[in-house]
């Protein structure tokens, strides 16, 4: 597979990419909080063949600039439309894990005519999140703990932690896991705190997606986020969601059952492209 990279300014802010490339559909891959756009390499190799892929680096992730302020939902989904036209991509699908997930949930409801169709893997539940969850005082939160540590850790350190914990992910997965890390910048700490979760408006928002979408839920046993009913309240606001539940994957579901997610992912590009 041939990758080239580049820059784009979107909404004044330097926005670094991956792409594909070929006259093809063009797919937008939105990676989740600590990695960044080569952390979808193994999906762009399946898909290469059928459509341009564009790995985007999000604000303060890989070579994409770390602006001091702005890591809300808004603002992501915001630059991503500025990206695509500044790429002159053509209605691309967007796919989005966790982070991208949730920003491609948003893009769709802010921006209708934008994207073809979005796939959702395991995003963040803020929808169910309450004005009163938010005037509470905050409590340490494990990522942003998290977040901060890997900074001091060397490649060696994260290398031993990737293989620990998720024995099961393929060689393919592990490099740019690792890379992802060390590149980061520490001030997407700031995307732990979602200042504009309170004042989203989250389901007059999602009413407002007419494009097809899919989302890939898991385990929560094994650590994915979304639980039933969490997806249950998305698909009526979202009526035309498929949803596609993948055994034995936790958050990370492409990279625990790939098999199994590239399936529901090429079933459903079958009824879009």
């Amino acid at each position: 597979m041939d990758i080239f990279q580049g820059d784009v300014i979107a909404n004044g802010v330097k926005l670094h990419y991956y792409r594909t490339g070929g006259n093809k559909p063009s797919m937008v891959l939105l990676h989740g909080v600590t990695d960044d756009g080569l952390c979808w390499s193994p999906v762009a190799e399946m898909l290469s063949n059928q459509f341009d892929v564009v790995m985007v680096d999000l604000r303060g992730h890989g070579k994409s600039k770390a602006p001091d302020d702005g890591y809300t939902l808004s603002v992501m989904a915001g630059e991503v439309v500025a990206l695509i036209n500044e790429l002159k991509l053509d209605h691309p699908i967007i796919m989005g894990h966790s982070m991208g997930a949730i920003t491609a949930l948003t893009l769709a409801g802010l921006y209708p005519d934008a994207a073809k169709a979005i796939i959702l893997e395991d995003p963040p539940p803020f929808w169910m999140i309450k004005k009163t969850d938010t005037d509470e005082p905050q409590k340490p939160n494990p990522l942003a703990f998290w977040i901060a540590s890997n900074k001091r850790k060397t490649k060696e350190d994260l290398l031993e932690e990737v293989r620990t914990f998720n024995p099961g992910w393929a060689e393919a997965e592990l490099e740019p896991w690792v890379n992802s890390k060390l590149r980061y910048s520490p001030k997407i700490v700031k995307l732990v705190e979602m200042v504009d979760l309170s004042s989203m408006g989250f389901e007059e928002l999602f009413k407002k997606i007419s494009c097809p979408a899919l989302i890939l839920t898991a385990d929560p046993n094994k650590g994915a986020i979304l639980v039933e009913k969490d997806v249950s309240l998305l698909n009526q606001w979202i009526p035309q969601l498929e949803v596609v539940q993948i055994d034995g994957a936790g958050h990370n579901i492409r990279r625990d059952q790939f098999e199994s997610y590239m399936k529901a992912v090429q079933t459903f590009l079958t009824n879009i492209v």
